[in-house]
């Protein structure tokens, strides 16, 4: 599932998941410590952060839950799929997520993983939960717009 934009972008894996769940309020970039068998399992597209996030330990912000397979050429060398990867976050920054963190009441979710300029990056967003009916809100209103453009495709 690689995709090259024009910023010069090569996606990795999108979170399309979070959208539905949370609300975003902020993006950050943020550089990951990989090992070398990570990169190249990175390189062929494999990742999954759907059901990934976030927290701060010790004032460093560690990712949690993603999924990067391991890679099948590698021998002994090969890495643990699941393991926490410290992100890399300029200290002001660190600052202001932990501090939205514990007195906001909001998360770190990944939304992205791609490479720019040869570099693994992720794209983390300050999220607030969406409830229930918030949900409920936004399939309504996406279906709507389907209705919509589809019986403006049958008048014209």
């Amino acid at each position: 599932m690689k995709h090259k934009t024009k910023s010069g972008l090569k996606i990795i894996s999108n979170n399309r998941k979070a959208r539905f769940n949370y609300f975003f309020s902020e993006f950050f970039e943020a550089g990951i410590v990989l090992k070398g068998s990570e990169v190249k399992s990175l390189r062929d597209g494999k990742a999954n952060i759907s059901e990934s996030y976030a927290f701060d330990e010790n004032g460093e912000i560690y990712l949690v839950n993603s999924h990067i397979p391991s890679y099948k050429e590698s021998s002994y060398n090969n890495h643990d799929p699941k393991r926490n990867r410290k992100l890399l976050l300029n200290k002001r920054e660190i600052n202001k997520l932990i501090g939205r963190i514990n007195r906001e009441g909001f998360t770190l979710i990944p939304t992205k993983i791609y490479f720019k300029k040869g570099k693994a990056k992720i794209e983390i967003a300050v999220a607030k939960g969406k409830k229930h009916y918030d949900k409920r809100y936004d399939k309504k209103k996406r279906d709507w717009q389907r209705e919509r453009a589809r019986f403006f495709r049958k008048s014209s």
